[in-house]
């Protein structure tokens, strides 16, 4: 296992492994958002690490609650949400936004999303579903290409010309067949999103859902987040609702304003 290379996401930072942090920091980046328990066995594939010193790793993490196991194997703990939790900015922004999400989702009983930019990817981090949400590939902590989703695409067209570099540089894979892929035409695309300050998605990362999002601009227009509203293509009609998602994103960015403002002496 010592030569393996380990598996790791996109958006990870390098971490070296020749140090005890670099080790225990590769055995929390194997776990994914779709794991309930991972085997030792797999969890040595995944990261690179030789038997003994996985073990060790484990066992230390276990000690402090960062780790957790039962029949079904090791999952990341409950000390690991608890200091989640503790992320100020993060709270902040949920502490604010939860509220206006909650009205959108009176509004229109479809599935309301917050995300934010990290990297190429969105990573969403509350979600809204009620009694019959759309069977969206979104989770709570989990990421998704900015390319193909609505918050991806608004957050996109408020950021750097850089960033939209690098998104086209790592690939505009094809998700569905309403996938944009030319990098001319996705040009296009995020440009009027741009203008109008609002992004559509019409089945461009699932096929059968369609979204609205606005991006949440605060200080000199910095994305810091997004907002979007998803529902099934056979019964959600996103542009219906364009206006309420652009309000409820500028009411979460006014908010946020107001208490940075309050924080300053």
């Amino acid at each position: 296992m010592e030569g393996q290379r380990p598996t790791r996401r996109a958006a990870d930072p390098p971490v070296d492994t020749s140090t005890v942090l670099g080790k225990v920091v590769t055995v929390l980046h194997a776990f994914t958002a779709d794991d309930h328990g991972v085997s030792l066995a797999e969890l040595g594939r995944r990261t690179g690490l030789a038997k003994g010193t996985l073990h060790r790793v484990v066992n230390d993490l276990m000690n402090v609650r960062l780790l957790e196991k039962d029949a079904s194997g090791y999952r990341l703990g409950g000390q690991m949400f608890e200091l989640g939790m503790r992320a100020s900015v993060e709270r902040r922004l949920l502490e604010v936004a939860i509220p206006f999400m909650e009205d959108l989702y009176e509004r229109t009983h479809e599935t309301v999303h917050l995300g934010v930019p990290e990297g190429t990817e969105v990573v969403y981090v509350s979600k809204i579903g009620g009694h019959r949400p759309a069977p969206a590939p979104s989770r709570v902590g989990g990421r998704m290409p900015m390319y193909c989703t609505a918050i991806g695409k608004a957050l996109l067209a408020f950021s750097s010309p850089a960033l939209f570099a690098d998104v086209v540089a790592d690939g505009l894979a094809r998700k569905t067949p309403r996938t944009i892929t030319a990098p001319g035409r996705f040009r296009a695309h995020i440009d009027r999103i741009a203008e109008t300050g609002v992004a559509f998605e019409y089945e461009e990362s699932a096929v059968g859902l369609v979204c609205v999002a606005a991006p949440v601009l605060v200080g000199d227009d910095d994305p810091v987040a997004a907002i979007s509203v998803t529902g099934p293509a056979t019964r959600f009609r996103p542009e219906k609702h364009a206006a309420a998602v652009k309000a409820a994103a500028a009411g979460v960015a006014a908010t946020l304003g107001r208490r940075a403002a309050l924080r300053t002496p």
